[in-house]
C-alpha cells in the first residue's frame, strides 16, 4: 500500500471510527462506516440493529442503502466502503450485489467475518462480482473500542444478576 493510500485509509476510517462511537453512545455494538465516491462520503451509517428492532441494519447496510439513494442506483462501481468491523455474510453479500469495489475494514472477526476471517465471500470463484479487500487499518483503535463496549455491558449484565439475587 503507498504512503498515500495508507494516509488516505487513515482519514476515512476515522470517520468510521466516529460513527462507532455513536452507536456506542447509542447502545448499540459500535461499528460505523462509511462509503466513498470520488474522494466525496456518499453514505454513512452505524449500526443501529436495537433501537430499529432490524436484525439487517448493520453499519455496512445502512452506508449503502444511503449511498443507493445519493446515486439513485442499487450499484455501486467505483466506491469504496470503510467500516470499524469486518464485515459478516449478510453485509458482505450485500457489497457483492450492490457492486462495491474495494472494502477497507479495521478490525476482524473471528467469529462471523466473511472477508477473510471464518470465509471470504467477497472473492469466492462462483460469484460474478469480486471486491478488492484492504484489511486492519487502525485495527487496534477498533478492536480496543468493541472490546471495552463489550467489557462494559458483561459488567452490566453482572451487576443486574446481582441486583435480583439480592432483591430475593
Amino acid at each position: 500500500m503507498s504512503q498515500q493510500s495508507h494516509i488516505e485509509h487513515q482519514h476515512w476510517m476515522s470517520v468510521a471510527f466516529a460513527l462507532a462511537q455513536k452507536a456506542a453512545d447509542e447502545g448499540e455494538i459500535p461499528v460505523g462506516a462509511i462509503v466513498v465516491k470520488d474522494n466525496q462520503i456518499i453514505g454513512q451509517g452505524w449500526n443501529q440493529s436495537i433501537q430499529l428492532h432490524d436484525p439487517s441494519a448493520h453499519a455496512e447496510m445502512n452506508a449503502i442503502r444511503q449511498a443507493g439513494q445519493y446515486l439513485q442506483n442499487y450499484r455501486l462501481p467505483g466506491a469504496t466502503l470503510y467500516v470499524t468491523l469486518e464485515p459478516c455474510s449478510m453485509c458482505a453479500g450485500m457489497l457483492v450485489h450492490s457492486r462495491i469495489e474495494h472494502l477497507v475494514y479495521g478490525a476482524a472477526d473471528a467469529k462471523t467475518g466473511s472477508a477473510g476471517s471464518i470465509m471470504n465471500l467477497l472473492n469466492h470463484e462462483q460469484l460474478n462480482h469480486k471486491v478488492e479487500v484492504t484489511s486492519g487499518v487502525m485495527a487496534e483503535q477498533c478492536s480496543a473500542m468493541l472490546s471495552a463496549f463489550f467489557r462494559q455491558r458483561r459488567q452490566q449484565k453482572k451487576q443486574q444478576r446481582q441486583n435480583s439475587q439480592a432483591d430475593t
